[in-house]
């Protein structure tokens, strides 16, 4: 994106590696104008942490880049398959666990109100099917204030992002675990597992990214949550030089997947002392066409 500030952004540690082993690094944001891709051999998709502002336009970009000489990482139809949250009923139809989900097409208050008996709970999480670092996105009570009820019906109102003929915005379970143990996020690069974070929000609220004081810290889940990331990355319909599934565990204890993030997900690479040097191999792999 044309400005990180206010965002946590761990490349840095990737790209010092790989310029001390001879890569040549630029860093460009998306929104730059007539950028001449075939100058590259390899784009990697990295902390474009405001596409969801612009869906359209972003992808427009990485066609453009797939169109060059340049090998796009992740690629043009990972993005497309990924930018809609709608990729976790695939998820659900292949018999991964997902966090209960409805789907909504412009809700109104009225709308939004009977998911607490759908879903079966007194609290839920309102979100946009584009979106990313918790934009619009609504924890609602029954007693929530009439102002947050109307926020959540303006910001799905359908007119606002691309059209879409099933669903604006869906609605989970709230999983309260999130705020008492808190939401692991779990890194592959080129399908292999390679670490993990434990993301708790701060006090009061549920958003687990830093910009919104979430606390992140190097976490080692067990082998069947593990495992459990792995198939849920077997759907993704093409391999991924890097993947990011986010698991939370419901009221039973089954760990259940909250988001697979392949666009531009932080990778968390300073909690682990291996990472960015695993996900330099990776990106190496990736320039000499493995």
């Amino acid at each position: 994106m044309d400005d990180l500030s206010g965002f946590v952004s761990y490349d840095s540690l990737v790209i010092d590696i790989l310029q001390q082993r001879g890569v040549t690094v630029e860093e460009v944001s998306w929104r730059a104008p007539s950028v001449d891709w075939n100058r590259y051999d390899l784009v990697v998709q990295r902390s474009s942490w405001d596409y969801q502002q612009a869906p359209d336009d972003y992808l427009r970009v990485l066609a453009e880049i797939e169109w060059s000489t340049a090998r796009l990482e992740n690629s043009l139809s990972i993005a497309k398959w990924n930018i809609r949250k709608t990729y976790l009923r695939e998820l659900q139809t292949a018999g991964i666990t997902i966090v209960p989900t409805e789907w909504l097409q412009s809700p109104s208050i009225a709308d939004l109100k009977r998911l607490f008996e759908l879903l079966n709970s007194d609290e839920v999480v309102i979100k946009p099917v584009i979106g990313a670092n918790a934009d619009d996105t609504f924890w609602l009570r029954l007693d929530s204030p009439l102002s947050a009820w109307q926020a959540a019906e303006h910001a799905f109102d359908g007119g606002r992002r691309d059209a879409c003929p099933t669903a604006t915005a869906l609605a989970q379970l709230f999983v309260k675990s999130v705020t008492t143990f808190g939401e692991v996020s779990l890194i592959f690069f080129r399908g292999q597992y390679s670490h993990s974070v434990l993301k708790t929000p701060k006090s009061g609220d549920f958003r687990v990214q830093e910009e919104h004081g979430g606390r992140i810290q190097p976490y080692q889940p067990d082998a069947t949550v593990i495992e459990f990331a792995c198939r849920s990355l077997e759907p993704i319909p093409k391999a991924t030089l890097y993947a990011r599934a986010d698991i939370v565990f419901l009221a039973d204890g089954q760990p259940a997947i909250m988001e697979i993030e392949l666009i531009e997900p932080s990778l968390y690479l300073s909690f682990n002392v291996d990472a960015p040097g695993r996900f330099a191999v990776a990106i190496e792999a990736c320039l000499t066409r493995e």
